[in-house]
């Protein structure tokens, strides 16, 4: 926890609502990680099953195909979204290094970029200047208001990688699964079909979920994420389609 609770009690001024900008930011929100999880799986899953189903007629082919595809995806996403995080975390740390070794070595340089900061809140005078006199007191804080202000940046702690790469591998199998269900329960004709309007609904109500509870227009949003989603998994049934003419010429 950083010093600034330390901070005698200030008035309502625009330092003391400056200030809460340096709490620390609430942890990633799961919905993310679940839609690109989900998202990745369903629309991967669904290509490979639609073109192996086009270039070939034997249900059981599809079926291992897509069981095949399903825990490949949600594996590797898995992983990914594991090894991308900590690289993230890696990455702060070393930028936090520099920032310590900036602070010591040009102290001026680095209260002035403080200084730069709250005076782009709107800070100015006495005020401003007690404001970077309270931060550079506390090399923790001077730091932290660094990377959060100029770099942009927030920590990372180790132990959410692997609850993000749970997230992640768990949504894109739960994903991947939606397009698959109908080849386990239909005629394979009827669930090319079945499979591709299931997978333009899902699609459809995560994209306008997800205008809703953030930004944005939720029809709008659906149907575009709806659009691309099946049309990158129609690039499969191509491709299927291709082989399979030759593999019968």
């Amino acid at each position: 926890m950083l010093p600034f609770a330390k901070l005698p009690q200030l008035p309502p001024t625009t330092l003391g609502d400056a200030l809460r900008h340096l709490e620390p930011r609430p942890a990633s929100a799961a919905l993310s990680d679940i839609i690109l999880g989900g998202q990745d799986g369903l629309v991967n899953t669904l290509g490979v099953i639609l073109g192996v189903a086009a270039a070939s007629a034997d249900p059981r082919i599809v079926i291992a195909g897509g069981f095949a595809a399903m825990f490949a995806e949600s594996i590797s996403m898995g992983a990914v979204a594991y090894t991308s995080t900590l690289a993230e975390h890696d990455h702060y740390r070393s930028e936090v290094e520099r920032e310590r070794r900036e602070i010591r070595e040009m102290p001026n340089a680095e209260e002035q970029e403080v200084r730069a900061v709250f005076a782009g809140w709107g800070l100015t005078g006495e005020l401003l200047e007690q404001a970077v006199a309270q931060v550079v007191k506390s090399e923790e804080a001077w730091v932290d208001v660094m990377m959060r202000n100029e770099l942009k940046l927030a920590p990372i702690e180790d132990s959410n990688a692997l609850r993000i790469a749970l997230v992640v591998g768990g949504s894109a199998l739960v994903g991947s699964f939606i397009p698959l269900l109908p080849f386990l329960l239909l005629p394979l004709s009827t669930a090319v079909w079945v499979s591709l309007i299931i997978a333009a609904l899902t699609l459809y109500g995560v994209g306008a979920y997800k205008a809703r509870i953030t930004v944005g227009h939720p029809v709008r949003s659906g149907v575009q994420m709806a659009v691309i989603g099946i049309i990158s998994a129609l690039a499969g049934y191509f491709i299927g389609a291709l082989f399979g003419v030759q593999a019968g010429a």
